[in-house]
């Protein structure tokens, strides 16, 4: 016994040593990346002359969270994560309440999460809670779950799908301006013509895979950014789109102030814009719900499983007389058809759109939610949304901060480096996303959870 305890206190006292040395070495490298982007810092003074501010407090908290935090991984994640993974590799048979029911109780949530707000904050406090945080997430988890159709399910990397977006949006803002055609009669159309250019990109890239595919697409949305830019006779160039028509409920109550039939007058309510807000939330709940049915309807059908064979490994697929073609098209297209949808509710939601809107970063930022919360996951995509977006956009809240690091911080700034940081987190966590695990479309006479250990790398 005392052979064991002093060869487990060693082992302890080797680890305790090793996390001291990387957390050194972690905070020595943050000194040197960051001490000429934070450390210092460029102003100018009223005779228009460079000035050159130290921040060395700041630059002190940023090795500090360095240091700190490869100690903790070293000396306490990392060996939690081993014993996990360890656990992990064993299939669970018994699952508890909350995650055999985790979707119901999320939708309900969600059903409620406006009502509950205007509670809290009232009315018009109740404004930013469901526009910033509950749309602003929901449109994400709409285009993650459109994308992942393209990329979890039939593992085709595309880095241009906010072409699709932006398609639906000036498809909605453009007809509806020149023919006064409704919401409910565009909103379809929008995802058809999504499809069809879906389609045409499809065509150009039938033979292509991996990172060939990837420069193409992504090649793609660039050309249609562009083409937004310089067709200014219909697109207004970079001027945008605006005054948009709002979207009524069925035709039968309208949003506009000096409409007959407007939803305040119609039932009493004092005039509130949240009312039109609370609409739209339950309107892109609805699209995304829809979009998460018949994406696993899909996967249960023979396309869904062609996509996986597809995504597994193409030549197999082959051999086994899967037409390729139709299926890389289908994914392409029905995957092309959400993006539409979602790009003429955002045209509805905002009011305006322009090309600035749909750059590349939209791209990278909804395919990282797919990586991050696990390929062909739902849940796990629709939770790597609320962290990474929700996250963000509370940054815009944390003004205490301003009280540490001074008076002309502002957290919004660096969204997209705290959004960098917590996706390498994240990856080295979780490598195959959020949700690790998932139920296979087929299985014979049982069916069972697949640890992601069992899974081929990224694809859990």
């Amino acid at each position: 016994m005392s052979n064991i305890s002093n060869t487990n206190e060693s082992a302890g006292g080797n680890l305790t040593a090793r996390a001291l040395r990387e957390g050194i070495f972690a905070g020595i490298i943050a000194l040197g990346l960051f001490v000429l982007f934070v450390g210092l810092e460029t102003t100018q003074n009223i005779r228009n002359e460079l000035v050159l501010n130290q921040r060395w407090g700041l630059l002190a908290i940023f090795v500090i969270i360095a240091a700190v935090g490869r100690f903790l991984t070293v000396a306490y994640f990392q060996p939690s994560m081993a014993a996990r993974k360890a656990a992990a590799s064993k299939v669970d048979t018994e699952e508890s309440f909350f995650k055999r029911n985790f979707s119901k109780i999320a939708i309900a949530a969600l059903l409620i999460y406006p009502p509950l707000m205007v509670m809290l904050f009232g009315v018009q406090g109740s404004l930013k809670w469901v526009d910033n945080f509950g749309i602003q997430i929901l449109i994400y988890v709409m285009l993650a779950w459109g994308l992942n159709i393209v990329v979890g399910l039939a593992g085709l990397l595309d880095l241009g799908y906010v072409a699709f977006y932006a398609v639906g949006a000036y498809s909605y803002a453009l007809l509806s301006q020149q023919f006064g055609f409704s919401f409910w009669v565009l909103l379809p159309l929008a995802g058809i013509l999504a499809a069809f250019w879906g389609m045409i990109l499809g065509f150009p890239v039938l033979r292509l895979k991996g990172d060939y595919l990837a420069i193409v697409t992504l090649a793609f949305g660039e050309i249609i950014r562009l083409v937004l830019i310089n067709w200014t006779e219909v697109t207004k160039g970079t001027f945008g789109v605006s005054g948009i028509p709002k979207a009524s409920i069925f035709g039968i109550w309208s949003f506009d102030v000096s409409a007959p039939n407007n939803f305040a007058k119609a039932f009493g309510l004092p005039m509130s814009s949240a009312y039109y807000k609370i609409f739209l939330f339950y309107l892109i709940l609805a699209l995304a719900l829809l979009t998460a049915y018949v994406t696993i309807r899909l996967r249960r059908m023979p396309i869904g499983r062609a996509w996986e064979a597809l995504r597994e490994d193409e030549i197999a697929c082959r051999s086994l007389g899967i037409n390729t073609v139709t299926t890389k098209l289908t994914a392409f297209s029905i995957g092309a058809m959400f993006g539409g949808f979602a790009g003429s509710f955002f045209a509805v939601r905002q009011g305006f759109v322009s090309p600035e809107s749909f750059v590349f970063l939209e791209s990278a930022i909804i395919l990282a939610i797919v990586v991050l919360g696990g390929m062909g996951s739902l849940v796990g995509i629709a939770v790597a949304a609320v962290v990474m977006v929700g996250g963000t956009e509370l940054l815009r809240e944390m003004t205490f901060l301003k009280a540490v690091f001074g008076p002309d911080f502002t957290p919004e700034l660096y969204r997209m480096l705290i959004f960098g940081l917590a996706m390498v987190v994240v990856m080295v966590w979780k490598p195959r996303g959020f949700v690790g695990s998932r139920e296979p479309t087929a299985f014979l006479r049982e069916r069972k959870s697949v640890s992601g250990s069992f899974t081929k790398e990224g694809h859990g």
